[in-house]
């Protein structure tokens, strides 16, 4: 009985030994794009609320014994008609190290648990660099990264027709042609 118990985690994120889970070792900005394709004209438009669409990715690749980059990517178009308003961009990593979890924990920690700990730090990101290049900050709602991790493991089950999460850097039909790429790519539209 006390096997099967020493498998599970605690509510407070540790294991039985009180070791963390999940360390945070650090987190960064990798790579921010902000583009205002049409300014000045487009910051003198009275068009209303414009129209923004949101894309999420999220990947993680092992960078060592148990430590993986987890980066987290947020791209927003904003446009009011036909006319492009802004696109802004973020790459938002953080490496993170595991400790001694099951298998089967790996791949919902790194694609639930470490974007939702990088998603404030890139919202707020989003939300100035929106506001600085002259249009009121955009404030992107919350994110369900549970539910979108669900959702990308019953796509990849009913692509390859078998069943099981994948695993952490598993080529999970991102279509790099097998060439050992150790890369998952999860991408999610709003």
């Amino acid at each position: 009985m006390s096997d099967e118990n020493a498998a599970q985690p605690n509510p407070d994120g540790t294991d039985a030994a009180g070791a963390p889970m999940m360390m945070v070792n650090a987190q960064y900005v990798k790579d921010l794009s902000f583009e205002n394709p049409n300014a000045p004209a487009s910051l003198s438009q009275q068009g209303g609320e414009p129209n923004v669409q949101i894309a999420i990715d999220v990947n993680a690749d092992q960078i060592a014994d148990k430590s993986f980059e987890v980066s987290l990517t947020l791209r927003a178009e904003g446009t009011s008609g036909e006319d492009a308003l802004f696109i802004v961009e973020i790459v938002y990593a953080g490496i993170f190290t595991l400790g001694e979890v099951p298998d089967e924990y790996v791949p919902p920690m790194l694609y639930i648990e470490a974007p939702r700990q990088l998603f404030p730090f890139a919202r707020a990101i989003i939300a100035d660099a929106v506001r600085d290049g002259g249009f009121p900050p955009l404030l992107v709602q919350p994110i369900d990264f549970m539910s979108m991790y669900q959702q990308r493991v019953a796509q990849v089950q009913a692509d390859a027709g078998e069943g099981g999460a994948p695993a952490a850097g598993d080529d999970a039909g991102n279509g790099d042609g097998g060439n050992g790429e150790d890369k998952q790519k999860f991408e999610f539209e709003l």
